[in-house]
């Protein structure tokens, strides 16, 4: 009995990502085709398999019905934040006192995050051949590497191709997305310090921040923003 078990679990067709099993082979395949399996989606520490989303993976690791063995491995050596699995128990505690994955400020405090600020975006496609930069999601960061405001942005066009194998993006991370007005009032407010954008002016920088990273330009273009050239710096 067990062995024809053991068979029949054989035969199934399995997905190498995530583990999903299939009668037939066609449709492991249609499954294949529609999943786009990479290297953003969240994966398992102890089992390796991919998750549609972190809350999914969260689900796995710990929610009502975990996987048992992976369960076992996190309670011992997983945080709870970024729900990376670590080599060992003490890896794990020294990792979980420096955590800084979901510790972001909604606003930093004067002078929080140092003088300089880097910013990433990453941009989904829009018009009739995806070809068009959206703004879709928006970080960042402090010079003491804490994540200072981060979150997905809606795009005021419709989105044609969402670049899934480059940005890790799905419909529905952006179906409750934060409006791209509010976006750009937040990014304002953590640039200047709460100051208007007029006031800032060469040697007169008042409490700005300076702006770093790799295609600052068009990051500000797409997000509709302007900033003085003389306060950015390239990566």
């Amino acid at each position: 009995m067990d062995c024809r078990r053991e068979s029949a679990e054989t035969l199934r067709n399995k997905c190498s990502a995530c583990f999903r099993q299939y009668n037939k082979m066609e449709h492991l395949v249609e499954h294949m085709k529609v999943s786009y399996h990479s290297v953003h989606e969240p994966k398992c520490g102890a089992c390796q398999k991919h998750c549609r989303s972190f809350e999914s993976l969260r689900e796995h690791l710990i929610g009502p019905l975990p996987k048992v063995e992976c369960a076992r491995v996190f309670s011992a050596r997983g945080c709870g934040i970024c729900l990376n699995i670590f080599d060992s128990p003490a890896a794990a505690r020294y990792h979980r006192s420096a955590c800084q994955y979901t510790r972001a400020a909604p606003m930093p405090k004067s002078g929080a995050g140092g003088r300089a600020i880097a910013m990433a975006c990453k941009m989904v496609g829009g018009g009739s051949d995806g070809s068009l930069d959206l703004c879709a999601r928006v970080c960042l960061i402090g010079e003491d590497e804490t994540v200072i405001f981060q979150t997905y942005v809606k795009p005021m066009a419709p989105v044609t191709n969402y670049r899934y194998e480059v940005t890790g993006i799905r419909p529905e991370y952006l179906r409750d997305a934060m409006p791209l007005k509010l976006v750009q009032r937040r990014i304002q407010d953590i640039l200047c310090n709460g100051e208007p954008l007029w006031k800032i002016r060469p040697r007169s920088y008042g409490r700005a921040r300076i702006l770093v990273g790799h295609g600052v330009e068009q990051d500000l273009d797409r997000l509709g923003l302007e900033y003085p050239t003389f306060m950015i710096r390239y990566m």
